[in-house]
């Protein structure tokens, strides 16, 4: 990457009708992923693990929930990464730039949809043989949650999150090909790293628990985006170590440990 290239990356000169049609494609499509997963919600219920959903299908809904609660929060990056590199004025050539950033982003998610996948998988496991566990094993979902929110690799990934400018001078020096799929892997690499330790509680709530998604994606959005965001993560930190304490006595706090799985075995 040139000197030259880093400079106009850190100036950023868009206005805000330059960056509007690429911010309204994302909120578009958080839109459809909320209102699609919330339909999911209803005919699926709240169960608690897997829910009986086998790992492909269970990837694939992890994939819905993650743009429905994160393309929020990743919008600024994003927009940023697709119109301020040379040779992007082309409106086509963008969408297609968009659709590879995204795409690799999401491929992060469900990297890590996998591992969740694996963990419920041995929730369900752990309660099938020992229900009463249900009430400790939620009190370490939100302890270990809340302690991660203030550790310094969470502090790291978030401020990656939270600096496009200074993550577009990094990406700038990424090549071809497949430069954009790359550079939203990378990012969705952080961006899991920043959230995973929140992702954990539904293990917790249940995974479709609807209530607990919109918490958590405004969470991670005022995160992201607020100047404050840093300290407000560790209040909230604070606040899932307080949640963790009071679970063993607090049945309310772990739905998706005590519910029972309502989908059969796909």
């Amino acid at each position: 990457m040139s000197a030259t290239q880093a400079e106009s990356i850190r100036r950023a000169p868009l206005t805000a009708r330059q960056l509007a049609p690429t911010w309204i494609v994302l909120l578009a499509l958080a839109a459809l992923a909320w209102w699609v997963t919330v339909q999911q919600a209803r005919s699926m219920g709240n169960g608690g693990g897997t829910m009986g959903v086998a790992l492909l299908p269970f990837v694939g809904l992890w994939i819905l929930m993650m743009a429905a609660m994160m393309l929020p929060s990743v919008a600024p990056v994003a927009v940023l990464w697709t119109r301020s590199i040379a040779g992007t004025s082309s409106g086509a050539r963008r969408a297609v730039r968009l659709t590879e950033f995204v795409t690799g982003y999401l491929v992060a998610w469900a990297g890590f949809g996998v591992i969740a996948y694996g963990v419920l998988t041995l929730t369900d496991r752990v309660l099938s043989n020992a229900p009463d566990a249900a009430r400790w094993l939620g009190a370490g979902v939100f302890l270990v949650a809340g302690i991660y929110q203030l550790t310094p690799l969470k502090d790291v990934c978030l401020r990656h999150c939270r600096s496009p400018v200074g993550a577009l001078v990094h990406y700038a020096g990424f090549r071809e090909p497949l430069r954009d799929l790359r550079v939203g892997a990378h990012h969705g690499g952080f961006c899991v790293g920043c959230c995973w330790g929140l992702m954990i509680i539904l293990v917790a709530t249940g995974v479709m628990n609807i209530a607990a998604m919109v918490v958590l994606a405004v969470v991670i959005f005022v995160e992201k985006i607020w100047r404050h965001g840093e300290g407000f993560g560790r209040a909230v930190g604070v606040a899932l170590i307080v949640a963790g304490l009071m679970a063993p006595w607090s049945p309310w706090l772990l739905p998706g440990l005590h519910a029972p799985s309502m989908m059969p075995t796909m």
